[in-house]
């Protein structure tokens, strides 16, 4: 891919050197006077001069359009990428907190539990206690 650009390159290159030198060949051999010959190719060489500014200021234009058209696009992705890293950091900080309730809500049903437990298996033997100790007395 590179050659065939390389080759189209030099080929373009050539083809426009070639085109001004059979200009210049073309002016000098024209059946008119030296002066006007020296007139005609100073004319034609601002005019190829104006041109050429011409297509850079151009093309300078283009290249700062499509500059300025990148730059907005990045600070677009930008602020889109800052506003979705904010929701996601909001949303895992709900999460968290979501998760956080359920933990201690499953740690106190589970003191609950224990403690209704604890208190069961107290329970009776407090009972029996209390029926061994009237008959004793």
């Amino acid at each position: 891919m590179a050659d065939n650009d390389s080759e189209f390159g030099a080929f373009l290159a050539g083809f426009i050197i070639g085109g001004l030198v059979g200009a210049a060949v073309a002016l000098l051999s024209a059946p008119q006077s030296g002066e006007e010959t020296r007139k005609l190719i100073q004319e034609k060489s601002i005019e190829i001069k104006n041109t050429a500014v011409e297509k850079a200021e151009a093309a300078r234009e283009r290249a700062e359009k499509a500059a300025a058209e990148a730059k907005s696009y990045a600070e677009q992705v930008r602020a889109q990428a800052l506003e979705r890293s904010g929701e996601l950091k909001k949303r895992g900080q709900e999460i968290i907190l979501e998760q956080k309730e359920k933990v201690s809500k499953v740690i106190e049903e589970g003191k609950e539990a224990i403690q209704k437990r604890t208190k069961t298996a107290k329970a009776p033997e407090t009972t029996e206690a209390a029926e061994q100790a009237p008959s004793e007395s």
